[in-house]
């Protein structure tokens, strides 16, 4: 689960089940910003000290390695690919989730600061709850023991202009933020 605390800083969500998940991933047909691959580093919400590690695994793949007080703790290590898409004014990233959470996408947002920092958005599941139940977005409600969640099955063209639209900007929230290891 580091990985997922990591890259899309929803532990508690996805022990939970509260997440946003959609039925396609982003395609493979963008590559990430340069400045995105590398080592960053954090203090989680448990104040230990977390590293992520992003490397290309292939033609416009990425994986995302993470470590907990070291990147020698090789049984701390979580490693998951993922693709990128950028729309609008806004990055965005896909990665597969485990069978054991419907084996879907999750799709979080990210930039890249100018204070050399690397931010992750998650997807707020209210908001999302609520476009779905209004008709802008079609998918259905996730039961899970602690919360409900959300399978998107819109198609992801229509869910990046909802996305890119500035009056949805609010659908986003912070949960992690990264500095460049050694810096």
């Amino acid at each position: 689960m580091i990985v997922w605390r990591a890259l899309l800083a929803v532990s508690f969500l996805l022990l939970g089940g509260c997440l946003v998940t959609f039925k396609d991933p982003i395609p493979a047909h963008e590559a990430a910003p340069i400045p995105l691959l590398g080592e960053w580093s954090r203090k989680n919400e448990w104040g230990e000290l977390q590293y992520l590690q992003i490397t290309r695994a292939g033609s416009n793949v990425y994986k995302a390695r993470t470590y907990v007080d070291s990147l020698d703790n090789l049984e701390s290590a979580e490693e998951y690919g993922f693709t990128v898409a950028h729309h609008g004014r806004r990055w965005y990233l896909s990665a597969g989730l485990p069978k054991s959470m419907g084996a879907n996408f999750a799709i979080a947002g990210f930039e890249l600061t100018s204070d050399n920092e690397l931010v992750i958005y998650n997807l707020d599941v209210d908001r999302i709850l609520q476009e779905v139940e209004q008709g802008v977005l079609h998918g259905e409600v996730v039961e899970a023991a602690e919360s409900d969640g959300v399978l998107i099955s819109s198609p992801l063209e229509q869910v990046f202009g909802y996305l890119d639209d500035q009056a949805n900007s609010d659908v986003f929230i912070e949960v992690a933020r990264y500095q460049r290891a050694g810096d």
